[in-house]
Parts: C-alpha cells; sequence; structure tokens
C-alpha cells in the first residue's frame, strides 16, 4: 500500500506493546498520536532514534501527544529492547507487519545488494482529527524526535 498522505484518515490499528497491553488509535481519539515505524528493536539507528523519544517525553507530554513506536519483532522483543533502554513509552509489536503495510512503510530494501522486505524508517503524525498531520519520510534520526516535538506542539 502507498505511504498515507496529510489530510488522509489514519489507518486504523490494534498492536500490543512491551507490556502485552493493546492499544488501539481509536484509543486515542482526541489527542494527536506519533507513530514512528523503525526497521528492528537494539539496532544502534533505532536504539538512538527511540531514546530520542524517550528523552523529550516530557515535552511530549505537555502537547498530550502518545508515542508509539513500531516495528515487526514480537513483544519479548519489545519488552527487551525497552528494559535495556529505559523505554517507557509503548512499543508496539507489528510481527504480521500488517500495520506497517496499512502506513505504506513495508517496501523493498536493499543491502549489499541483497533485496529484501523490510520497514523503512517513517514517521506519522496523526492529529486528534485521527487525520495523518504530517509525514516524515527516511528519517535520519539525529534531531527527528525535536522536529516531531515541534510540529506536535504547533496542532
Amino acid at each position: 500500500m502507498p505511504l498515507i498522505d496529510p489530510g488522509k484518515k489514519a489507518p486504523a490499528f490494534s498492536l500490543k506493546d512491551q507490556n502485552g497491553a493493546a492499544h488501539t488509535l481509536s484509543d486515542y481519539a482526541g489527542k494527536p498520536v506519533v507513530l514512528y515505524f523503525y526497521p528492528k528493536d537494539d539496532t544502534p539507528g533505532c536504539t538512538k532514534e527511540s531514546c530520542a523519544f524517550q528523552d523529550n517525553l516530557p515535552k511530549f507530554k505537555s502537547s498530550k501527544a502518545a508515542i508509539f513506536g513500531v516495528s515487526i519483532l514480537d513483544e519479548a522483543s519489545k519488552k527487551k529492547f525497552a528494559d535495556k533502554f529505559k523505554l517507557t513509552f509503548p512499543l508496539l509489536a507489528d510481527a504480521q507487519h500488517e500495520v506497517a503495510e496499512k502506513y505504506g512503510v513495508w517496501q523493498e530494501k536493499s543491502l549489499y545488494g541483497r533485496k529484501f522486505m523490510g520497514i523503512v524508517r517513517t514517521t506519522y503524525l496523526i492529529g486528534a482529527d485521527g487525520k495523518v498531520a504530517r509525514r516524515w519520510d527516511n528519517v535520519k534520526v539525529d534531531g527527528h524526535a525535536e522536529e516531531v516535538l515541534a510540529a506536535a506542539k504547533e496542532l
């Protein structure tokens, strides 16, 4: 599926986090939602990105935005990752990559000439109205959490 453009309704989802708690987009109606898709738990770029969101969590709370990290590994992997780096926000397990596909971030990638399917690092900011307010493609990790925070505060 293609990426979801700003102004379009965000696809519904229901996924479990690192503690086994289910989160659905509709649970957060009326609040902004940051949905950042990352390739894999406990890898350098994904760790740096997740820790930056954790470091900015108090500032995100003032914007009323809920933050979710999403990748394809299971709940146990998410739990280990969250515990290791003291991540306190929900990391959602999309093991069958259904949500990644709905959001258009499950794409063909290439590494050392080998082609494979995986998550392309992408962040969605969903407004309180349930529509995509902003999308960041092929995210560069440095400064990204702060950029998303600034956009969330503008909502």
